[in-house]
């Protein structure tokens, strides 16, 4: 989808126009949903969302309420044990999933083990997983278990893929079980075609898992259209669901009578009070359900997923392409004069919703930033990211911060020693 909104006319832009673009915005008015601090410009949605501003008072009543008095009683009452389920048919619509088919889970990196080894369980006699050499590293970690766990004494082989090759084309055949693959790239934003993707790995014989960390809740995904097999995400990005907020996991239905998780817990038994020794998987999704829910967590998501609930996730994909090619037009009209480069995908249907941009002091520029209240972020080695959250990012946003990146290049302020020093979080 290309936008054909004059704010791609860069010659003839400045704030003004940008502010009359937010004036009829129809996301526009979700922003106020947002408590975002005064002279701030947000741009590390990708990596943390924004506080709603209903989190607060509804994580209050359940401590106060469901905890506080329901105590024990909650885990009937308030619903506390179904809640991995009923909130996972919540986040269904926003991937493209029917109900029954999402659970939450506990860390992305534990909810990838799960799927990706009933994957490569459901391929049996295939020994190779295949991945991306550029995949978030804990992706690539987590299939070091897989491998062992899977393939036993000869731990299953592993492929790495690359656009520069070797490609999925490459290397599949008919001794790869699974692909497992990030929707949108961490550092570059570039986007999958899920579906046509999907169908290479199929006409492969293998199973596909995808990774829809950078990708739900900012841009379009279907996966019951694509015909996928597996999926996991995290809630903290674009959905907003704070620190430490539950993964989730998907799996198509054709998939729940067979699949084998890696971890066999006893929230995922089919009868878990009744304490049976042996382990019996529940009917459908809930079998990837290991131990107790992170009940102070969900809550949180709750709280944002009501604001999810009012979205048209069509309007958010409108709004994600106008912000980012906005920022990338500008970028090449106002910073030509520095080796700043745009690694992001200029076609639009290659795009997620953020833009990296390439500069050798990365780290130090993104902390001036920080510093001027434009917060984005660094990927090593040299990668400053920016990520568009359309539901509280505006027009004018995107405006100051190219405003402010220019003035940290002109002025050269980044070499100042402060900026080079690294927190253990970058």
């Amino acid at each position: 989808m290309q936008s054909t909104d004059p704010a791609t006319a860069v010659q003839t832009i400045d704030r003004a126009t940008c502010t009359s673009l937010d004036a009829v915005d129809p996301l526009a008015p979700f922003r106020d949903r947002f408590s975002l601090p005064e002279g701030v410009v947000y741009l590390d949605g990708n990596s943390l969302g924004a506080l709603p501003r209903g989190t607060r008072a509804h994580v209050d009543r359940v401590v106060a309420e469901e905890w506080g008095v329901g105590l024990i009683r909650s885990w009937n009452d308030a619903g506390w044990f179904a809640k991995p389920q009923s909130v996972g048919d919540r986040i269904a619509p926003l991937i493209g999933a029917g109900p029954g088919e999402v659970v939450l889970g506990d860390s992305t990196s534990a909810s990838l083990f799960q799927v990706a080894t009933a994957a490569a369980r459901l391929r049996p006699g295939r020994r190779v997983v295949v991945a991306e050499r550029g995949s978030f590293p804990t992706d690539l970690y987590v299939l070091e278990s897989v491998q062992e766990t899977v393939g036993g004494p000869a731990p299953l082989e592993r492929r790495l893929v690359h656009e520069d090759g070797p490609t999925l084309e490459d290397v599949l055949d008919e001794d790869v079980a699974v692909v497992v693959l990030s929707h949108v790239d961490y550092r570059t934003g570039r986007m999958h075609d899920l579906a046509e993707v999907t169908r290479r790995v199929h006409d492969a014989g293998a199973l596909v898992v995808w990774d829809l960390c950078h990708s739900v809740g900012a841009v379009p995904v279907d996966l019951t259209s694509a015909d996928a097999d597996f999926a996991v995400g995290c809630t903290y990005k674009y959905l907003n669901g704070g620190p430490g907020a539950p993964s989730f996991m998907w799996a198509a239905a054709r998939h729940h009578d067979a699949a084998r998780p890696a971890l066999t817990g006893w929230h995922g038994h089919a009868r878990p009070f009744e304490f049976p020794v042996g382990f019996e998987p529940a009917p459908g999704v809930a079998r990837f359900r290991v131990g107790t829910p992170q009940l102070l967590s969900l809550a949180a998501l709750e709280a944002s997923l009501d604001v999810w609930a009012d979205v048209d996730l069509d309007l958010v994909r409108e709004k994600s392409l106008r912000l980012t090619e906005l920022f990338i037009s500008l970028v090449d009209h106002r910073l030509g004069r520095w080796p700043v480069e745009v690694v992001t995908p200029r076609r639009s249907s290659l795009r997620g919703s953020q833009v990296a941009l390439r500069h050798e002091s990365g780290y130090a520029i993104v902390q001036a930033l920080i510093e001027r209240g434009v917060i984005g972020d660094f990927r090593a080695p040299d990668l400053m990211r920016f990520g568009f959250a359309p539901l509280y990012v505006s027009h004018a946003d995107v405006w100051d911060a190219v405003d402010a990146l220019e003035d940290v290049l002109a002025s050269e302020v980044w070499r100042e020693p402060r900026f080079a020093r690294r927190g253990d979080v970058t």
